[in-house]
């Protein structure tokens, strides 16, 4: 398989894209760190990984705490190792118009959706440049940073600059020869996507021009090429899993 012996960290694992993520690289045998700030969905998540022969250890963080980040580094080099796959699928939305947020949600949204991986990021690229090891940075952005998205615009507006931040640590991880991309979902059956309100659902549904949703899966099959040798060229890339939605360039 092709990350035989390979750690491989995912972030927002309890549920969702990022537990599909999780299943995914345990299929293709990584062991996985299954994060998530919900401690008995990570729980869960592993056991289901296991279940299917997969190896998977559960971590307890919540990416909006700075010093719980470096916590988890440590916790997972302690248990596992430096990781040679990190998926930054951890991020929160709330839907409605801008006019009616408020200044807890802006704040909420940048910690989580940015400064998450961000630090994250740096928690863990500053010993594996040091170990002179290398590293799979994938990081799950959204097509509502690509070309915004009503009643989401400070959403829109994180998932933008994680966009960004993906092709800039790119090019500053070139050197080092770690590849950082970013994989973009659009409309995507989840949880989340429940909450949205019925006409909103089924408006996005018919705006596909595959007329249904993506699922989890799919997304996670999109990380999967940039978890393995078959990226190895590649780096600073933005992959859309939006079945043409979005067409950006």
């Amino acid at each position: 398989m092709p990350l035989t012996n390979k750690i491989a960290l995912v972030t927002g694992a309890a549920s969702g894209i990022g537990r599909a993520i999780a299943r995914n690289l345990a299929d293709a045998g990584a062991t996985v760190a299954v994060v998530d700030r919900n401690a008995e969905g990570a729980a869960d998540a592993v056991q289901a990984i296991e279940a299917a022969g997969g190896k998977a250890v559960a971590f307890a963080a919540d990416l909006g705490d700075a010093a719980a980040i470096l916590q988890l580094r440590d916790d997972v080099v302690e248990q596992l190792a430096l990781p040679d796959v990190i998926v930054n699928a951890a991020g929160f939305d709330r839907v409605e118009p801008f006019l009616n947020n408020d200044d807890a949600l802006w704040t909420a949204l940048v910690t989580v959706n940015y400064l998450g991986p961000v630090r994250l990021c740096h928690a863990f690229l500053t010993p594996i440049v040091a170990a002179e090891k290398t590293v799979k940075i994938i990081n799950i952005a959204s097509d509502a940073g690509r070309v915004g998205s009503m009643g989401e615009t400070v959403y829109a507006g994180t998932k933008g600059a994680l966009i960004a931040f993906t092709k800039s640590l790119a090019r500053e991880m070139a050197r080092y020869k770690i590849n950082v991309n970013c994989v973009c979902p659009g409309p995507t059956d989840t949880p989340l996507f429940d909450t949205l309100p019925e006409k909103i659902r089924a408006g996005l549904e018919k705006a596909i021009p595959f007329r249904r949703l993506g699922t989890p899966e799919e997304v996670a099959s999109g990380v999967r090429f940039f978890a393995t040798a078959d990226s190895d060229f590649v780096t600073g890339q933005v992959l859309s899993v939006s079945g043409g939605l979005t067409m950006a360039g």
